[in-house]
């Protein structure tokens, strides 16, 4: 099977390599990062933590220059091997007309965090044309399960393909599919439609995940995307944790209500989200998502 283009991949993480912590969006409190921390450095990873990050605007860390300042030196700094999150929260997309991408593609490293930090992984992808990772922040590592914790670090240092295997595959639209991943939040992918920094989906393979979403309001951003044509050339869709909902297939049947007859395979059960399971995944590189197996193969390495 031919497989299409991949974004750049950034160079595997190593034990040795410094790790640059960075706040994009909500405020910091020192003490949720201490769980998070002791794990990375137990992976054998030197952290850089600035008190830049710290910082409070209301319920942000920091003014948005001073979040998007100390983003960008992250990337630009040698030293600096991988940037993670220390949380998510609220706040990346108001960085993203504030980021240079053009400096941030010339200085490519690992980047991961999850949630409202799905903005970001975006634009990185998108507009700076690198893989990015779809994985823990400093805080949820630290609460996260062993396995979360192994994918982690499988992903980013170890320069082979890989699969991840739904831990609850439900198969709603039976089928294959192969196309560019996009990983990340509903709400955020709903809330950058129709903006400059929208990701364009056509012939992708896409996974979203939730938290506290009641079920008309799943429904609502389902249908707002889809009444956008964000969705008309999808290639697949996988469904990751939607805590909170009332009913453990609540989401199944929502999908759906709205999404159903559009063709394309659907998989739900994926261990990616809100939950102490959640697997690291790179965005913007290839994928086969397979919804009667209920698998997501990545036929590259996520890094080089």
């Amino acid at each position: 099977m031919k497989f299409p283009a991949s974004r750049i991949r950034p160079h595997a993480l190593k034990p040795g390599d410094t790790l640059g912590i960075a706040a994009p969006a909500g405020s910091v409190d020192p003490t949720d990062l201490e769980a998070g921390m002791v794990v990375l450095q137990s992976m054998g990873f030197k952290l850089r933590v600035s008190d830049e990050i710290f910082a409070k605007s209301r319920y942000l860390a920091g003014t948005d220059l001073h979040r998007a300042g100390h983003l960008s030196r992250l990337f630009a700094d040698p030293e600096i091997d991988g940037i993670i999150c220390a949380r998510g929260g609220y706040g990346a997309m108001r960085l993203l007309a504030l980021l240079d991408s053009g400096m941030i593609a010339a200085h490519p490293k690992p980047f991961v965090g999850f949630s409202d930090i799905t903005a970001l992984l975006v634009f990185l992808t998108d507009k700076c044309g690198m893989a990015t990772f779809h994985g823990p922040t400093v805080t949820t590592l630290g609460l996260g399960d062993t396995d979360t914790q192994k994918w982690f670090y499988r992903v980013l240092t170890e320069k082979k393909p890989f699969s991840l295997a739904a831990s609850s595959p439900r198969t709603l639209v039976a089928g294959q599919a192969v196309g560019r991943f996009y990983c990340g939040n509903l709400t955020l992918f709903c809330h950058l439609t129709g903006t400059p920094f929208a990701p364009d989906l056509k012939d992708a393979v896409l996974l979203v995940e939730d938290i506290g979403e009641a079920p008309y309001r799943i429904d609502r951003m389902l249908t707002q995307m889809r009444l956008s044509g964000t969705l008309d050339r999808l290639a697949g869709l996988a469904l990751g944790h939607f805590e909170g909902l009332d009913a453990e297939n609540g989401i199944s049947e929502i999908v759906m209500d709205r999404l159903g007859d559009l063709g394309f395979p659907i998989c739900g059960g994926f261990g990616v989200g809100h939950a102490p399971d959640n697997a690291t995944l790179p965005v913007g590189m290839t994928v086969k998502l397979d919804a009667d197996a209920g698998t997501l193969v990545f036929p590259q390495p996520a890094v080089c």
